[in-house]
């Protein structure tokens, strides 16, 4: 119960005002979305990886053991979404759509504090928290923005896109300068600190904007969809991860961190990237509020079981 409490007081609940103040600026102003998704992808999303990274400790052995996992992770929910969308039988933009609210999930202001939270703020746990922000980062600017565009731009076009995306150029800079030792300039340093405490604000109002943009009414249909897409993160996630850790033979502390990552739900990237390149943006921001709402529930149970098995 005191772990149920603590996620709803300190980590859900917040989160849900700053929704709140979102959805409220939208119906009273009607605000410009795409500048808002701009925002997030050419300036806070960067500075808030840039700052993590250059100022967090992390060993090789440690990245590469963490680098597996995803990967394995990441193929196996793919290998699922897809059997899931064929069965269904999706038009294309629906099928990135799922993907992406399936594939990519929030760990940065949700992932990172429940980390600190369920670990007694261990730095062992928060580098591996990081590492999968970073990857939960660079792969929505990269496969996601192609797997949104794929089937309605020309491959020339969409490769530009990803190449304009500064965190892809942001995360080797940042660790370059890290284990080089390169200091950065107070001049520098400060405008990207700022710009990283404003991610988390900025990003939930964005989501709120958009769920404020749109009619509360759920076609049944879609209602079906936003299920399926809030079960295959948020149940079959964390189940996956339990399987992969377990064949990986990795350490408890390592396993129950890499657990608790997966267990989080729909990243606030798939809603950005829905409204920035015009793919299925209310299905997104239904799969990332509702996925939110039931973690709740699904999140402290996994800690539950961790807390027993691991």
């Amino acid at each position: 119960m005191t772990i149920f409490l603590h996620i709803l007081m300190n980590n859900v609940l917040p989160m849900g005002v700053l929704i709140g103040l979102g959805i409220v600026l939208q119906r009273a102003f009607r605000l410009d979305i795409k500048t808002l998704s701009k925002l997030n992808f050419y300036l806070f999303s960067p500075a808030i990886m840039f700052n993590l990274l250059y100022n967090t400790e992390i060993e090789l052995s440690l990245i590469g053991k963490v680098l597996l996992f995803l990967l394995l992770f990441m193929f196996a929910q793919y290998v699922l979404v897809e059997a899931v969308i064929r069965i269904k039988g999706y038009k294309p933009s629906m099928r990135s759509a799922m993907k992406n609210s399936v594939l990519f999930y929030n760990s940065a202001n949700y992932g990172i504090p429940l980390n600190q939270l369920a670990f007694a703020g261990l730095k062992e746990t928060l580098a591996i928290q990081i590492i999968v922000m970073m990857i939960q980062s660079l792969v929505p600017n990269t496969w996601g923005i192609y797997n949104v565009n794929a089937h309605k731009a020309d491959l020339k076009k969409v490769w530009r896109t990803i190449l304009s995306m500064p965190v892809i150029y942001v995360i080797p800079g940042a660790l370059a300068l890290r284990w080089l030792h390169v200091p950065v300039p107070g001049a520098i340093e400060t405008p990207i600190t700022y710009l990283a405490e404003a991610f988390i604000g900025t990003a939930l109002i964005t989501l709120g904007v958009q769920l404020g943009n749109m009619e509360w009414r759920i076609k049944r249909s879609l209602a079906v969809d936003v299920s399926i897409s809030a079960a295959l993160r948020l149940v079959a996630g964390p189940l996956l991860a339990w399987v992969i850790v377990w064949l990986m033979g990795l350490d408890k502390l390592t396993a129950a961190a890499l657990i608790v990552s997966s267990a989080v739900p729909t990243s606030l990237s798939s809603v950005l990237l829905a409204v920035e390149f015009d793919n299925e943006a209310e299905f997104a921001s239904q799969a990332v509020f509702l996925s939110t709402l039931i973690s709740i529930l699904t999140v402290t149970v996994v800690i539950f079981f961790l807390n027993i098995q691991i």
